[in-house]
């Protein structure tokens, strides 16, 4: 009994802080790896402490004598008690571990194991009843998901082993030949890949429904075929059969360049250079479209020019020229290729880029421009058309002609100002510069430039900062020398300060040194009003160029150090962020090539109207199927509802309610799971060290609980020893006690 308490007093000593430092993390962060979010008891808990770190006794204590617990249990990154065991390499509890019925997981924990090495660990999970048909190391945790087991629970959302992944493929992955040799014993084979261009129903469904994970288990298989530990142990010939699948990854290789062609155009890279390559052409056309006026233009403002006589002259100036037609089909396709991201991503999702601004403005722009200058074509083919109709004479000079058809005759330096040919060739000057500075949306593709671009697009905020105390400032300096020279309008060298657009001028372009001192100057013998000008005006100069300006790039310059540091990694995550734009299936073709319907766009019309067809014949039927499932529904509701109850009652949390994690809380806890398991593998690779020592120490830590199990029964044995040893003497005292008293009574 004295043994016993110690030894239980010892192991509640030695468990105390392990449990309590589990137990907040079980009920921290299990929900986000744990569907059911459930927390664990005291027993649970230590069950899995035993598990982990080798605790040989309690763990065959507890699973002997303990009735209400739970053996599948989890902890918070949804491991059972098995997998702690495989994955810290203590074989016996394995062992006591893979003797229990019902013991879930057993496939995730024979994985975990290959990939690890444990050879011995491997061989006694492969002698569970589990494995003795054999069928279950054939088949992948995708193809078992249809048997209603946990044998794969682990890995149902594929975190650290792929579902294609079988024990025979994932241990010839690991070149771990004595495995290998030990599955191929036990009848596992790698099934080699259907044809490339099979047709079968598993082919085709596995097609469909998710292409890029059929084509990752072709992959993996034949990753496990090439391997040289399979090679070596599963054929009579390794080198003909490595020939032999060499010459049918060529095949398959060139029947990816013949017949991909279509997915090759598909691809985000080549979806990137076709986009970037259209874009270049408008940008060239941009230029082109300017080239005639590179050295000047031939006619002066105040000249005009026709083909003929009777020509009205705006009707040469605003027609559309080749390069111009041709920008306008660029444009026309650029805002088809935002309508259909508008209309896939929606408004709000669109509004929240900035680039997708800078298009939408650059574009708005563009038709605005085109517009207003469509318009003056028209108000100038009208006039040419009354010309044409009323005028018999064969020149325009000695004509009189209305003032709104005689208007389109003039000269430039006679437009009103808010001519429509003046407005468009403003906004299109406008929109030429947004369109070249769209070139820094690409830049993040480039090693050199996208740092750079980075960079100078987070010293914005500062700038945007800086503005504010900058108006401030200015809006000051503006509104007082305006108060104190408007009264003095032609009383001064210059205009300077007397209106409030003078000021604003003089001001802004003294930041550069563009204003004369002249501007404070006053004709008449004012010396006050002169003084406080010189005064206020210097105080301004020295405020705004040696003040502001230096702070200005003091900041720019500070976040650009602070940006610098971490602009490798900004970068990565700018280009791959780039890269994931053109990963959407559709805008394969760029501007203006996505104008011209596709045989794609036409197949997809057919199938909207013969769904469209097929609505409209069956609404009344469709209406009646929809009430029998609606029933349907509800006796299933009441039945799924009854089920969830009865297995709720069975678990020891049956008092919490869970509802379904929806999709951005599966994408979370994919994530974070793979994020915490990368940072154990990591730390166990790059630390080699310390995890030999760490394993040092579980087998230290194993060993010290089989000494103390021993100790223990030994230190029982020994008082069992010591009360029969007191009750022989006992007995024989007493006999020796009757004998004296006899001889006394004698």
């Amino acid at each position: 009994m004295l043994g016993s308490s110690t030894f239980k007093n010892m192991q509640r000593r030695h468990t105390t802080l392990r449990e309590k430092g589990r137990r907040q993390a079980i009920r921290g962060p299990a929900y986000m790896f744990n569907e059911k979010g459930t927390s664990l008891t005291a027993e649970e808990e230590r069950f899995l402490d035993s598990a982990e770190y080798g605790n040989i006794p309690v763990v065959r204590k507890m699973l002997e004598e303990s009735k209400t617990l739970n053996f599948n249990c989890v902890d918070y990154m949804g491991q059972n008690a098995l997998q702690l065991a495989v994955g810290n390499e203590h074989l016996e509890v394995t062992e006591l571990l893979l003797k229990k019925e019902n013991l879930a997981r057993v496939g995730d924990a024979l994985l975990l194991a290959i990939s690890k090495g444990y050879v011995r660990i491997v061989e006694a999970i492969l002698n569970h009843p589990a494995f003795a048909q054999g069928q279950r190391l054939t088949l992948s945790p995708l193809e078992q998901e249809l048997r209603d087991d946990d044998f794969y629970a682990y890995d149902e959302d594929g975190t650290r082993f792929s579902h294609d992944i079988t024990p025979i493929i994932l241990a010839a992955h690991c070149q771990e030949y004595e495995i290998v040799h030990i599955l191929l014993l036990k009848g596992a084979r790698i099934e080699r890949p259907h044809d490339y261009f099979c047709k079968c129903t598993e082919c085709t469904e596995k097609q469909r429904k998710d292409s890029f994970s059929h084509s990752r288990s072709r992959m993996n298989a034949y990753k496990g075929l090439a391997s040289a530990a399979y090679l070596s142990l599963s054929s009579e010939d390794p080198v003909l059969t490595a020939l032999e699948l060499s010459n049918e990854l060529a095949r398959l290789a060139n029947i990816e360049t013949e017949f991909k062609l279509g997915r090759t155009l598909r691809s985000p890279f080549m979806k990137f250079v076709a986009h970037a390559v259209s874009f270049t052409i408008f940008l060239g056309l941009l230029v082109v479209n300017a080239s005639d006026r590179f050295e000047g233009v031939k006619t002066l403002p105040n000249e005009t020019f026709t083909d003929y006589p009777k020509q009205i002259f705006r009707v040469k100036t605003t027609q559309f020229s080749w390069t111009e037609m041709l920008i306008m089909k660029w444009v026309l396709g650029m805002i088809w290729s935002e309508c259909k991201e508008i209309w896939e991503e929606g408004p709000r999702e669109y509004v929240l880029h900035l680039w997708n601004l800078l298009d939408f403005g650059m574009l708005s722009i563009f038709v605005a421009s085109f517009t207003a200058r469509f318009m003056a074509f028209l108000k100038a083919s009208e006039a040419q058309l009354y010309v044409d109709r009323h005028v018999q004479d064969n020149t325009l000079h000695n004509v009189s002609l209305p003032p709104e058809v005689a208007y389109f005759t003039y000269a430039r330096d006679k437009w009103w100002p808010s001519d429509p040919q003046i407005i468009s060739e403003g906004l299109y000057a406008i929109a030429v510069v947004l369109s070249f500075s769209r070139i820094a949306y690409i830049l993040p593709a480039n090693e050199s430039f996208g740092p750079l671009q980075i960079s100078l697009g987070r010293t914005v905020k500062d700038i945007f900062k800086f503005m504010v105390i900058f108006i401030m400032v200015f809006v000051a300096f503006m509104i007082g020398m305006f108060n104190l020279y408007s009264y003095y309008r032609g009383a001064k060298y210059n205009p300077a300060f007397t209106t409030v657009e003078e000021s604003f001028k003089t001001l802004f372009w003294s930041i550069f040194g563009l204003s004369e001192v002249i501007s404070v100057v006053l004709k008449y013998d004012h010396k006050f009003i002169e003084n406080i000008g010189y005064v206020l005006y210097g105080v301004y100069n020295v405020t705004m160029v040696v003040v502001l300006l230096n702070m200005l790039i003091a900041m720019i310059n500070n976040s650009y150090q602070e940006i610098e540091e971490d602009a490798d990694v900004e970068w990565k995550f700018a280009r791959a962020k780039l890269w994931l734009s053109y990963f959407d299936e559709g805008r394969t073709l760029p501007a203006p090539f996505n104008l011209v319907p596709s045989p794609k766009s036409f197949y997809y019309l057919m199938m909207r109207i013969k769904m469209c067809l097929i609505k409209l014949c069956k609404s009344k039927a469709k209406s009646c199927e929809n009430d029998l499932e609606m029933g349907m529904l509800n006796s299933k509701f009441k039945k799924t509802r009854y089920q969830a109850g009865m297995r709720n009652s069975e678990n020891l949390t049956a008092n919490n309610t869970f509802s379904k994690p929806t999709r951005y809380q599966k994408i979370m806890k994919r994530l974070i799971k793979r994020y915490v398991l990368k940072a154990q593998v990591d730390r166990e690779n790059d630390e080699v060290n310390e995890g030999e020592l760490k394993e040092i120490k579980q087998d230290i830590s194993s060993l010290r609980y089989e000494l103390l199990e021993e100790k223990s029964q030994a230190t029982g044995e020994l008082a069992d020893l010591i009360q029969q040893l007191s009750e022989k003497f006992g007995k024989n005292l007493n006999k020796d006690h009757l004998r004296v008293n006899k001889g006394k009574d004698i």
